[in-house]
C-alpha cells in the first residue's frame, strides 16, 4: 500500500509544479457623480443578481467574431453574482444617500423597497465593449406601485488593456445600471 502511495504523491507534486499561477481580476469602483439622485425610498434591499450560467462562473467570457462565447482564461477575483450585487448596492447607496444593502437584509427594520436584477447577457465583445442586458424589478414593501424595466448597457474596453480593462468596463456598466434603476425604478 505504501509503495503505491509514493508514486501517486510524486505525480501530484509534478502536476502542481507544472501549473502556472492564476491571475484574478477585481473590478475597480467606477467614479460616481457627487450630485444625489432623489428616490422615493429610505432603504433598499438588493437581491442577489441573477446571471446566465456562463457569466456566473469564475472565468471572464469574451464573444468572438463568429458570435461564440469563450472563456478568456482569465478569472474574476470574486464570485460574479455576489460581486455584481455588492457593486450595485454600493453604487445605489452612493448615488441616492439611502440605506442600501444586498440580501440578506442586515437591519432590524425591513427595507422600504427591494430591487431584483436578472441579467440575460454579460460579456466582453472582443476587446471593444463590455455588454450587459436584462431586466430589473422594484417591489415596494408598503404595497406601492411595482416597477420594472429593461436595460441594455455597454462600456468601452480600453484597447490592449486585457482583463483589467474588461473589469473596469464591467464596473462602469454596473454603475450605469445603478443610475438607471435609481432614476427610473426607485423614484
Amino acid at each position: 500500500m505504501r509503495l503505491s502511495l509514493i508514486p501517486a504523491l510524486f505525480g501530484l507534486a509534478i502536476l502542481s509544479a507544472c501549473g502556472g499561477k492564476s491571475e484574478l481580476y477585481s473590478v475597480p469602483a467606477a467614479p460616481v457623480e457627487t450630485s444625489r439622485i432623489g428616490i422615493s425610498f429610505r432603504s433598499v434591499e438588493v437581491r442577489q443578481v441573477s446571471l446566465p450560467t456562463y457569466a456566473a462562473g469564475d472565468e471572464i467570457h469574451v464573444r468572438g467574431k463568429g458570435g461564440a462565447l469563450t472563456s478568456s482564461g482569465m478569472l474574476w477575483s470574486d464570485e460574479p453574482a455576489r460581486a455584481v450585487s455588492l457593486e450595485l448596492a454600493r453604487y445605489l447607496s452612493q448615488m441616492t444617500g439611502a440605506r442600501v444593502a444586498p440580501e440578506p437584509w442586515p437591519f432590524v427594520d425591513r427595507a422600504a423597497a427591494t430591487v431584483d436584477v436578472r441579467v440575460e447577457e454579460m460579456f466582453a465583445d472582443g476587446e471593444t465593449l463590455f455588454l450587459m442586458s436584462g431586466q430589473y424589478f422594484v417591489a415596494p414593501d408598503n404595497g406601492g406601485r411595482d416597477r420594472s424595466g429593461l436595460f441594455s448597457l455597454s462600456a468601452p474596453i480600453t484597447p490592449g488593456g486585457g482583463a483589467a480593462a474588461i473589469a473596469a468596463a464591467r464596473g462602469e456598466v454596473v454603475r450605469d445600471l445603478a443610475r438607471l434603476i435609481a432614476q427610473k425604478g426607485l423614484r
